[in-house]
């Protein structure tokens, strides 16, 4: 295969449906798809190295997205690379037999690999930062709870995904066996690994809608919570504790590390797909007792701080505090010198009501915004000032261990925020901050 082509790409679906246009995916057959692809400011040298795990749910996502392209890391002295490793069931399928976690340990085998070959690309193998979004930082935050992966990195960034995403080996399980329902197969591994990939990868999305439209705990266990059905499994050995336990315990105390989320992250799921225009005040209610754990009075908090929005806006906010931004903070308290940003540029799209999404950050921290795959999502003048800090953010942080602004600590709440015109901010939003004091 030609070096200078992206390889195969692991199994998943195409993007299609409302989000096609704001999370495209990137599919090249093939089955050597445990692949990364590197960009080098030169082949000599001895450049800072940065890892992106991609995000995606952990069902789909590469490194191949254009968006990722490292080209403007490499121009500015880093060595970047991206990877790909084993999605849905074919990564994180497990029912109590056999190794757990193969993506994870395929991003730990990326990982080594870095270690041991990226000098021979101008890197230096004692300076590597891994960094992902979404799942992609769930990843990391796993990662730094994992001993297999103890001396492979030395810095690591978590965009909008923390230490909270991970699921029981009896909620493993239970995923396990209602797939195999799905799939009309006996509930082993054996019977699963027989099954056509394509008709592996529909159950798989059949599964992900059904526990999507009745996240019930008593049904689907730690996924009613996570709604992510294949993900990381705390099986006692690959990993061996819930990841925020085992770094509040010290894990990962050696690795610098900053972390944060946008400041609108669930209208990408609200608005295009026209879910979040629908909801009213007794659904508001309704979910947001019964889905996040906020109490009424909480709701009413929500709607007080932003009285022009609708029902599916203050919604959007309470989605976005439980499963973005309140655990990044959790994780910074539990990481001694831990840094935290927001990113708050709001995007046009949608007629303006898009905002500061999930995924809109990408191409800020990759300096692409002029990748035509971004057009949608970005508009027509996104502002470049804004990429020049957030990627030169990014560099400086991999390169000494400091973004730029001072650690975030329980008593200053310390936190960048990008935007139009940024700066920091001290304990933002600190009424909604304390509803979930027990999150």
């Amino acid at each position: 295969m030609d070096a200078t082509d992206y390889g195969p790409t692991a199994p998943q679906s195409r993007a299609e449906g409302d989000l096609a246009d704001f999370a495209p995916r990137m599919v090249i057959p093939g089955d050597d798809y445990l692949n990364l692809n590197i960009w080098t400011p030169g082949l000599t040298g001895n450049a800072p190295v940065m890892v992106f795990i991609h995000g995606g749910s952990f069902t789909s996502g590469s490194g191949a997205l254009s968006v990722y392209d490292g080209t403007h890391f490499a121009r500015d002295g880093v060595v970047l690379v991206t990877i790909n490793y084993r999605l849905g069931a074919d990564g994180f399928l497990w029912f109590g037999d056999g190794t757990p976690n193969l993506g994870l340990l395929d991003q730990i085998a990326a990982l080594t690999w870095v270690r041991d070959n990226i000098a021979g690309f101008g890197g230096n193998p004692d300076n590597v930062t891994v960094f992902g979004e979404s799942a992609g930082a769930m990843s990391v935050c796993t990662l730094l709870a994992m001993p297999a992966a103890e001396g492979l990195f030395h810095r690591a960034i978590a965009q909008s995904g923390a230490a909270g995403n991970t699921i029981s080996p009896e909620t493993a399980r239970i995923v396990a066996n209602r797939l195999a329902d799905v799939l009309g197969t006996a509930p082993t591994r054996e019977a699963i690994a027989a099954v056509p990939m394509d008709r592996l990868i529909a159950a798989q999305e059949q599964l992900s809608q059904q526990a999507a439209a009745k996240p019930r705990a008593k049904v689907w266990g730690d996924v009613a919570r996570t709604l992510l059905p294949f993900s990381p499994v705390v099986d006692g050995d690959v990993l061996p504790a819930p990841p925020l336990d085992r770094i509040r315990a010290g894990a990962g105390a050696n690795i610098d590390l900053l972390v944060g989320s946008n400041s609108e992250e669930a209208r990408l799921f609200l608005v295009p797909t026209g879910v979040g225009a629908r909801i009213n005040l007794p659904l508001l209610y309704l979910g947001a007792a019964l889905r996040f754990g906020l109490p009424a009075r909480g709701v009413r908090k929500y709607r007080a701080n932003r009285p022009d929005a609708t029902p599916g806006d203050v919604l959007a906010a309470i989605m976005t505090d439980s499963y973005y931004r309140i655990p990044a903070l959790r994780l910074a308290e539990a990481h001694p010198g831990t840094y935290v940003y927001e990113f708050a540029w709001r995007s046009p799209a949608c007629k303006g009501r898009l905002g500061a999404s999930h995924v809109v950050e990408l191409p800020f921290v990759f300096d692409n915004l002029d990748d035509p795959a971004t057009a949608t999502m970005l508009g027509l003048a996104p502002p470049q000032h804004l990429a020049d800090l957030v990627h030169k953010a990014w560099i400086d942080f991999a390169t000494t261990g400091d973004p730029g602004w001072p650690a975030y600590t329980s008593t200053n709440r310390i936190s960048r925020h990008f935007a139009s015109a940024s700066g920091t901010t001290t304990d933002d939003r600190p009424t909604e901050r304390r509803l979930w004091a027990n999150r």
